[in-house]
Formats: structure tokens, sequence, C-alpha cells
């Protein structure tokens, strides 16, 4: 086993001027930075292979940031200086409260257009309340921005790589809540309310593990922290302001702890159905927020956390994640640091079966924004988020016309016996502990949003009960790609693990 080397980077990417951003299915403005939003670099190389793994504070990775990223590093020499490209693997916190950079009229395939297709001029936008005649970066400036800081990021923590130490950990932090409720006739909502009589149950369960992994240098002094944590940073999701929600604050922590040089590498777990917020013990925003699965009549006052809608229960969430690293790092045994492991990178395109809409739905959904066209006089965000559910619908329902499958980027690695899985969904929790539970790695890392933007990937349960996050239009995959997904990777962990025994499905 060779000795591993890790180089660490960080660029700064808060912008400077209003921004649009990312999420929600209404037009929000920056006002102010709130928190600075950033990319995190950590390369890693041994035993021949090596991995860059950006964190980004951002909502998604989509495909052209991935290919303008690989460009630029091509560009800048990254083969001269023994990088190769694919082996670079892009992470989104998906905080809610940073750059739109991709423009959401993308061509005929998009949501956005369909809309523009069949509602009368004017129509299919949400007004927005700010100005727009506002100094507001593009999207194509966004995208310029990000792609050139990442490549930076990633060229700085490849070249800085030095002989180094690490030491897994593992903690338990309770901040994950499922966010789909499930209702006494099998139908199923996105922030659902709990307090009614047809409530019966929470979709699924939550998972409260942070698998953890130390850094240090050649001298033994702590360089940096992956956490791993299934609770996507959406605190802050309906806000409007510039944030690195949550995880910004938690390194904020770390550094007043151990200094301004320590470095988090912050990686979403399985979490396309969990939230920061109990449904059960709810919380009114501190203020209104323009999403109607989020209104409640006169809820009851609960004992329970800050509201998860704003800073204050931002600020509990990091403390909670904050604790708990500093816990387990004081806990670590200094004289069983690692040096030498084996280490390997696997990446694949997989191919996995394309969720279909049938003819049917494609006629309804005609249907219903051909009615709203004819019938509508007012047009919000409440209408906005139902009319691009259906426009998705019909989306999905050509592009199927010529295409079956989904192109998943996955990377799989080992890092002596830490397993590490990137996928580029919004992964429900039941797949991700299928893949864990059933994993040969001590410890298995699962990070969501990664290399691509596959939208949510839900359980056979989820599509039955139905909403937001199941729809077909919420994601390109469904529960068979989901099961298959689940299948295919743990048979390359197998091989990573055990190349002298059957895989048993």
């Amino acid at each position: 086993m060779d000795s591993i080397k890790l180089g660490w980077a960080e660029e700064d990417i808060t912008p400077v001027k209003k921004i649009r951003l990312m999420g929600q299915f209404y037009e929000r403005v920056s006002e102010f930075v709130e928190t600075p939003i950033s990319v995190t670099a950590l390369a890693i190389e041994g035993c021949g292979d090596a991995a860059v793994i950006c964190s980004c504070d951002l909502v998604e990775i989509y495909d052209p940031l991935v290919v303008d990223v690989r460009r630029r590093l091509i560009e800048a020499g990254a083969g001269e200086l023994g990088l190769e490209v694919d082996k670079v693997i892009l992470n989104a916190i998906h905080t809610h409260n940073s750059y739109t950079y991709i423009s959401e009229d993308s061509g005929e395939g998009s949501t956005l257009s369909v809309l523009r297709s069949l509602l009368p001029a004017g129509r299919g936008e949400y007004v927005p309340l700010v100005d727009l005649n506002d100094d507001i970066m593009s999207p194509e400036e966004a995208m310029a921005l990000i792609a050139g800081r990442i490549c930076s990021a990633v060229l700085r923590a490849w070249e800085s790589r030095r002989p180094a130490y690490f030491a897994p950990g593992f903690g338990r932090v309770p901040v994950a809540h499922c966010r789909r409720t499930v209702y006494d006739d099998g139908s199923a909502l996105m922030w659902g309310d709990t307090n009614t009589p047809n409530f019966t149950e929470l979709e699924t369960g939550t998972d409260t593990g942070m698998e953890l992994i130390y850094t240090f240098d050649a001298d033994k002094k702590l360089t940096g922290v992956i956490a791993n944590l299934s609770c996507p940073a959406q605190v802050l999701e309906h806000r409007s302001f510039v944030s690195s929600d949550y995880w910004g604050k938690t390194k904020a922590l770390l550094r007043e702890k151990f200094g301004p040089d320590i470095y988090l590498l912050a990686l979403i777990g399985a979490a396309g159905d969990l939230c920061p917020r109990d449904l059960i013990r709810w919380v009114e925003p501190e203020s209104p927020i323009n999403d109607p699965n989020i209104i409640r009549n006169n809820p009851p006052a609960r004992r329970a956390d800050p509201s998860m809608f704003d800073i204050s229960g931002c600020c509990r969430v990091a403390r909670r994640v904050y604790n708990e690293i500093v816990s387990v790092y004081e806990e670590l045994d200094m004289s069983a640091l690692i040096s030498r492991a084996e280490f390997r990178h696997r990446a694949e395109k997989v191919a996995l079966p394309l969720r279909r809409v049938s003819g049917e739905e494609y006629r309804k959904a005609l249907e219903i924004i051909d009615n709203f066209a004819k019938d509508a006089s007012d047009f919000d965000y409440r209408q906005n988020a139902a009319l691009h559910v259906y426009a998705g619908t019909i989306v999905r329902y050509r592009y199927q016309q010529n295409h079956d499958l989904y192109s998943a980027e996955m990377h799989f690695l080992r890092l002596g016996d830490v397993a590490l899985v990137s996928f580029p969904f919004e992964l429900f929790l039941d797949y991700g502990n299928k893949i864990r539970a059933r994993s040969p790695a001590a410890s298995t890392f699962l990070v969501e949003l990664c290399c691509g933007a596959g939208g949510y990937l839900p359980t056979l349960r989820a599509e039955r009960g139905g909403h937001y996050s199941a729809y077909a239009s919420s994601g390109k995959v469904g529960h068979e790609g989901g099961e298959f997904l689940v299948r295919h990777t743990l048979e390359i962990l197998r091989d990573l693990w055990y190349t002298d025994k059957p895989y048993n499905n």
C-alpha cells in the first residue's frame, strides 16, 4: 500500500452583485449576502490512482457545469500535471440561496419553453417582487465565475497534495426528518400537514448518522474534515439572500476553534425525501413564505426547534453538526492515524431506465394547461408550481419518444476500509439504507447531487403516493432504476473489496 497524499483548497464564489437564486417555482433575487458561499476541493492520491472531490455551495450540479469545468482543466494543463479530468467529482450541498447558473429557458426541452408555447403571451412567468432592471448577474456570467473558481480550487488542491494522515470517524446528529406525509387514502404530500385526522404516518424514516474523515498533515496537525450527512442544506431555501446555509455556519464554528486554515468538505447523503424540518412538531416560519404546502391555518404552538425556515434554526443545526464533529475528534486515537491505505477510484456512466409517462398523463397535462390558459385571470407562485409539474409531464412524454435511458455518472472510491459512492440524484433514503446495510466497507459515504442533475429518485411507495418529488416530472429515473442502482452499486463495491468472491444479489 502506498502513502496517501492529500491536498486542500477553497475558492470564494460569493457574488458581488445581485443574483437570481436557484430553486422554488418563482423568481427570487438576492437582497444581500447572509453568509459567503464557496467551493472546497480535496485531492486524494495513492496506489497509482486519484480523485479530486469538490463540495460546491450550489443547489445542483448541472451537466454543462461539469463539462465546462473539465474543459477548463484540460486547457489549464491538468493532464501535464498528472490529473485526469474524469477523476474530478463535483457535489452540491443543495442550498437554494445560490446562483441560477443555467437558463430556465434552456431550449425546447425545458418546462418554461413548453409553458410559453402553450400559454398566451405574458403568462407562464411569475412576476418578481423586485425591479429586474437592477444590475443582476446573468446565468452565463454566473456559470463562467463558478466554473473558473472550481477549476482554480481543483488545480490548487491537486498541486498542494502532500503525504498525509487520515482518521475515519462516525457521529450522530439528529437534524434530518422525513418531509413526505401519508394520508388514509394512500396519497402523500411533500411538506404535508400532520395536524389533520386523515394523517397516518411519515412515508419513511430518517438517518441521523454522520460519516466522518479527519485529515492531518505530516506533523499530525488537523487540516480538514470530510462530513457526510443525510440532510440537504435548505433551512433557508425560501429566503431572498445569498447563503451557504448550515454548512457555512458549521465551517465558521470549526474555524473559530481550530483556526482559519481548517477545511470542511460537506457531502450530502441520500436525502431526497429528508429535510431539516420536523413535520410532527411543526414550528411556523418567522415570516410568510411563498409555498402553498407550507401554509398552516392557525397551527398550535409547539415546544420544539427554532423555525427551520430561518437563521435561528439554521444556527441550531450548524451548532449540532459542529458539536458532534468536535466530540468525535476529541475521542480519536492519535496514535492510530492512517498514512498508508489502499486507494481505488472507478468512474462509470451507468445506463438507467428513463421514467416514462403514459399517453393519458400527457393528454391530461395538455388539457389542464389549456383550461388554465382559457379560464385563469390571475397567476401567482401557486399556479406556477402546478403548471411546471404538468409541463414536465409534457417534456418527458416528448423526450421518451426517442430515448429509453438516462446516463448517470457515478463514482466509486475505496480509501482503506472506507467507501464513497456518488449519484446525480436526490436519492430517496431507502436506497441509501439498502446500500449501506450491505456494503462491505466499514464506513460508506453516499453522496447525492454529484456530476449531473437527474432530479429526485423516488421509491415505488412514493410514486404511488404522488405529489412533488415523486411525480414523473420530478426526476429522470423511477423505482426500477433505483433498484438497479442499488444492485449495481453493491456489485462495484464488492468488486473493490473482494475481487475473488462472486457478488450475491
